[in-house]
């Protein structure tokens, strides 16, 4: 169990404000921070690495964080920047972190980038070095992940390929998972919970489903968004349309031919 209980004075976009937050994690749980620009989402982060100080507390497993250095906390970081030393190969910026070859080939063949641990990471892409990233993270096999907008500069096709690599990391690991994203395709793909954060304070605290999934009441509606996940069993899909998902029956055949990412149009009728 995570409980986060901390305030802090911010300047954000509306202008002076406090984060203030209070909520308990469960072990093992993929949250998601959400909110506008400057509500506080990655302050928070950064007070629960040990990047930022502020008053109140957190306790993680019954310990006490509060005064503890970041370096001492069993935490994971991915930024937006990925934060690599580029002078270094691939290799090096794991065992930089920990001087352990095993884990960190298992990591780089859970990501599906072992061929690239030789190669000096300013010759990569964005999406392999972001790769890189997630498994420098994984090498001190922290008790909690944070990560900043991990996707937000990724093309579309490297975007579900990470995703993938995320939830089998989590899947493997079983850390707890703090993710702030503006992106509500990768929320839905990776988190179960969704924290809303709106000038620094808690609006919602619900279910990914109940965060996105709404009955659209308006009628006669022709709608174009893109499939972020297919139910074949069900013969559903959850589509993206706007800041809205929904949730869409498919007919067999479209079950068979549509694939994540591909546009989709819904009429809505009521």
């Amino acid at each position: 169990m995570v409980n986060i209980a901390i305030q802090k004075p911010l300047f954000g976009a509306k202008g002076q404000m406090a984060l203030s937050v209070d909520i308990e994690v469960e072990r093992g749980e993929f949250v998601a921070i959400m909110g506008e620009s400057g509500s506080g989402k990655t302050t928070l982060l950064r007070v629960v690495a040990g990047l930022e100080t502020s008053s109140g507390d957190i306790i993680v497993e019954g310990n006490t964080w509060k005064g503890v250095p970041p370096q001492q906390r069993e935490i994971g970081f991915i930024f937006q920047d990925y934060a690599l030393f580029d002078n270094m190969t691939v290799e090096e910026n794991l065992l930089f972190v920990k001087s352990d070859k095993s884990l960190a080939n298992e990591l780089l063949e859970m990501t599906h980038i072992v061929a690239l641990k030789s190669r000096n990471v300013k010759s990569l892409s964005g999406g392999q070095k972001q790769r890189v990233a997630l498994c420098r993270a994984m090498m001190r096999q922290p008790k909690i992940l944070l990560m900043d907008e991990p996707l937000s500069a990724i093309d579309k096709e490297m975007r579900h390929k990470l995703r993938a690599d995320i939830k089998a990391l989590h899947t493997r690991f079983g850390m707890t998972t703090i993710m702030v994203s503006h992106d509500i395709g990768d929320v839905f793909a990776l988190a179960t919970r969704v924290i809303r954060l709106d000038q620094g304070k808690v609006i919602s605290d619900a279910s990914v489903r109940e965060t996105f999934l709404h009955t659209n009441k308006e009628s006669h509606l022709k709608l174009q968004g893109s499939i972020i996940d297919i139910m074949p069993q069900e013969r559903t899909a959850i589509v993206s349309v706007g800041e809205q998902l929904i949730e869409v029956l498919l007919s067999k055949e479209e079950s068979q031919k549509l694939n994540v990412g591909d546009s989709f149009f819904v009429h809505v009728t009521s």
